[in-house]
């Protein structure tokens, strides 16, 4: 037995039977070898556009969540996990405190996921706010919520007001200053903070109190209805529905009452939807006599989110907004 012989007596049968169906149609036609081809070839395109449909993955951006993992707490730290806000299991917090906190102010951070994933123990949600926070005398919420198939971003605007509202309730039992608050979102999180900034009733409705301002990282939801009519990624189907009237209530610009908090929207130059989208929003915040300042960066989506903590141009005006607010740092 030779040693070609040998490789075929072990080969796989089904390898046998395909190479064997190919030699018969290439022998037959060269025509019909290319159909052949081409119908795997089209399957399998098929099956890879399947499996993105069926993604819950915002609009292919990248979300700078990371995935849930342990970090390095700076020195002498301490954390409660899984605090719960609500009766609901998704309605839980993360609390990360310096050491010796004493009226120290507070970052509430509600995380992304295009209102579908996510988790507020993702280490690109806090990992490198929490370095950078903490040792500058901060506490650092990390908020979770419910999060539906379909989504409900009203009620998940409602969560976040909830979780506002137990983080000022609780905040001295943690050291923290509950009339030194600071509410941060990314992403679809970033639309659920500047929802609540547009309309402070949601806020006090789950009994929260004003806050000193609010931090929106690179949403381009902030124009609902305009994203709805016009062409759009189909997750926003999924998110925001078919009734213009819910668009209407899920979107931070119509939703726009009276004077805001001061605002700032950080926007990633990539995608000009989102800076367009926040200067609009920024624009009617003026308007209405509020303060809004747009802060476009040279990043993209998911690094707004991962980079904010490390020492950088984008970290420091951040923090110049949050100094302004009269907190420290």
């Amino acid at each position: 037995m030779t040693a070609s012989t040998r490789r075929s007596s072990t080969m796989h049968p089904r390898r046998l039977a395909i190479l064997a169906l190919l030699i018969v149609v290439a022998g037959t036609h060269e025509a019909s070898a290319q159909t052949l081809f081409d119908a795997l070839r089209a399957r399998r395109e098929h099956q890879q556009q399947a499996q993105r449909d069926s993604a819950p993955a915002a609009d292919g951006l990248e979300t700078g969540e990371g995935a849930p993992g342990k970090f390095a707490l700076p020195p002498s730290a301490r954390f409660e996990r899984d605090v719960a806000y609500g009766s609901d299991p998704a309605q839980r917090l993360d609390v990360y405190m310096p050491e010796k906190a004493s009226r120290a102010p507070v970052i509430v951070m509600v995380h992304g996921g295009a209102w579908m994933i996510g988790d507020k123990g993702n280490t690109g949600v806090v990992a490198n706010k929490v370095a950078w926070w903490l040792p500058k005398g901060y506490i650092v919420v990390s908020v979770n919520y419910r999060m539906g198939r379909p989504p409900q971003p009203l009620e998940q605007a409602d969560d976040v007001a909830r979780a506002l509202a137990f983080v000022q309730e609780r905040a001295a039992t943690w050291g923290g200053d509950a009339d030194r608050v600071v509410l941060m979102g990314h992403s679809s999180g970033a639309h659920l903070v500047a929802l609540l900034a547009a309309d402070p009733a949601i806020a006090a409705r789950a009994k929260a109190r004003p806050w000193l301002g609010t931090v929106a990282l690179d949403s381009a939801a902030l124009d609902v209805v305009t994203i709805m009519e016009g062409r759009h990624a189909r997750f926003y189907d999924r998110v925001f529905g078919s009734d213009r009237a819910r668009w209407a209530q899920s979107s931070p610009l119509h939703r726009l009452n009276g004077r805001a908090a001061p605002i700032l929207l950080v926007c990633s130059k990539r995608r000009e939807d989102s800076c367009s989208a926040a200067r609009a929003f920024a624009d009617k915040v003026l308007a209405s006599g509020g303060r809004a300042e747009v802060a476009p960066v040279d990043l993209n989506h998911g690094e707004i989110n991962a980079e904010l903590g490390r020492s950088s141009g984008y970290t420091e005006t951040v923090q110049g907004f949050i100094r302004s607010l009269g907190l420290p740092g």
